[in-house]
């Protein structure tokens, strides 16, 4: 017998990649902010509607704002007010299993050893608060014997048609501009939506994975430079790569903290810090030594996306 999933945040880019994943072996169905007829608003949500479920897949939410132009409020209003509401929800109804998404930046925002579930949470960033206040809350509430709450974090997620941080590289290797970041020693971990989406699918064929906290990233990670000749392969191109000055890279990103410009101090952080996140206590749940996908495969298949 199938089960009956209910997935908010379904228009997004996972929500979207976890249906097509899903809809073959499940009854799904989409929960979102807008009215549409193929899709629950959050209105729409029910005990009795919860009850005729098995699964609770919380993929909405407010994603970290690289321009910077969302107000705390908002962050909490719909990371931590709306995931309140929907987890009580959950509680009082016959629904067995609850998913939600969270983000490794509930964790630390800045990354020196490899970021474990067990590390203890300091996040920097107003998104990164609010996704630890929505954690806290679901974790603080005694869970009844017959349920099962799972709490994924993941890293960079990227995957075909979503290009995200991914762009401002792909765009200097596709146009043939040097790299010109090869001064930076780094390594960071990214996830495939497909990796993603495969974690999600053996949480709900197995009954026996322990309820928890889990980290969601690819198996190995990448340093910026090794990112970069991977994007080279997934156009085809030989990449350049300058060893620039950092105190010249600085200077340009400050500018482009005021001005339209590729570069800026969040994106250069982000492309360049080290932020390496470990996979082993999910990979343990499950039993396995590898996910489906390595990371350069997914990277490659990512960027060849974007030229189809």
């Amino acid at each position: 017998m199938n089960k009956n999933i209910l997935i908010t945040g379904i228009t997004g880019f996972v929500g979207s990649n976890l249906k097509d994943s899903l809809k073959e072996n499940y009854n799904i169905t989409g929960v979102s902010r807008n009215k549409s007829k193929d899709f629950l608003t959050y209105e729409g949500l029910s005990l009795e509607l919860l009850s005729s479920h098995n699964v609770f897949i919380h993929l909405a939410g407010k994603a970290h704002d690289l321009k910077n132009t969302l107000e705390e409020k908002e962050y909490f209003e719909v990371n931590v007010d709306l995931t309140k509401k929907i987890f009580n929800q959950f509680l009082e109804s016959d629904c067995e299993v609850f998913i939600f998404m969270s983000s490794v930046k509930a964790v630390a925002d800045e990354v020196e050893i490899e970021l474990m579930e067990e590390v203890k949470p300091n996040p920097v960033t107003t998104y990164g608060k609010s996704k630890l206040a929505a954690e806290e809350y679901i974790l603080s509430k005694k869970l009844p014997k017959n349920k099962r709450i799972y709490i994924l974090r993941p890293c960079m997620i990227h995957g075909p048609n979503n290009k995200g941080n991914l762009n401002l590289l792909y765009s200097f290797v596709s146009k043939g501009i040097p790299y010109p970041f090869g001064k930076y020693e780094n390594q960071r971990s990214f996830v495939s939506v497909e990796n993603l989406c495969f974690i999600i699918k053996e949480l709900l064929g197995k009954n026996d994975i322990p309820s928890g906290v889990y980290n969601v990233a690819d198996d190995e990670s990448l340093s910026t430079k090794e990112l970069v000749e991977t994007i080279g392969i997934g156009v085809n191109k030989t990449v350049k790569i300058l060893n620039t000055p950092k105190l010249l890279i600085n200077v340009l990103a400050k500018l482009g903290d005021v001005l339209p410009i590729p570069i800026n101090s969040e994106r250069v952080q982000k492309l360049t810090e080290n932020y390496v996140v470990s996979n082993e206590k999910i990979k343990n749940a499950f039993g396995i030594d590898k996910l489906p996908l390595s990371t350069r495969e997914g990277i490659i298949k990512t960027i060849k996306s974007f030229t189809e």
